[in-house]
């Protein structure tokens, strides 16, 4: 048995690609500036400040577009809204693509009715039946904390607020992801980029 519980241990998740699971826990920080119409309005930054992702809008679209960049603006997965869905849905894609084979995964929100807590479930591109959700996100956006969990209920990252004079100053939302180890942090900051998106809309 100790080998098959190491073997789920050492088991990567990976979903945008291998470079983005570490060995270990990564802990990120994000900060959302709250007035701004510019891009790079997101910024995602690892314990030495450097930035790791950002975020483009594509404002003018006809439906919002945004796209995941790395720290040397490489274009990682271009998100946008399905229209005429009742469960708000995203879409995210490879790259800059739309192109329905580039699909990566796509979030809904769990039922029509949340108030306080919001319940989010996320499919990967393979899993076209959908019975069942590869990931869910629950929490409070008010807050800033949510869980990020595997279909199998494992807690795969957490996000908490940072109060920071800084964001109480410039007008910044400052909060802190923590991913497990071995999985995808790129794909994580996406589902949170998601959520924050789904949480705007309303």
């Amino acid at each position: 048995m100790a080998g098959t519980s190491e073997a789920m241990a050492t088991e990567r998740l990976e979903v945008i690609g291998p470079q983005f699971c570490a060995p270990y826990a990564v802990d990120l920080s994000i900060v959302k500036q709250v007035m701004t119409l510019k891009d790079g309005s997101f910024q995602v930054l690892d314990v030495n400040e450097n930035v790791v992702f950002s975020i483009k809008g594509k404002v003018f679209s006809l439906r919002e577009r945004r796209v995941l960049v790395d720290g040397a603006g490489n274009p990682l997965i271009t998100f946008q809204q399905k229209l005429l869905t009742a469960h708000n849905r995203w879409q995210a894609f490879r790259g800059e693509s739309t192109d329905p084979k580039q699909l990566l995964f796509s979030v809904k929100k769990s039922g029509l009715l949340q108030f306080l807590k919001t319940k989010l479930d996320v499919f990967l591109a393979t899993n076209t039946k959908e019975e069942v959700s590869d990931f869910k996100i629950e929490g409070s956006w008010m807050e800033k904390s949510c869980v990020i969990y595997a279909s199998n209920s494992t807690e795969v990252a957490k996000m908490h607020k940072k109060r920071t004079a800084e964001s109480l100053l410039l007008g910044k939302d400052n909060f802190g992801v923590t991913v497990s180890a071995n999985v995808d942090f790129a794909f994580i900051v996406a589902l949170i980029v998601i959520l924050d998106e789904i949480n705007e809309d309303e």
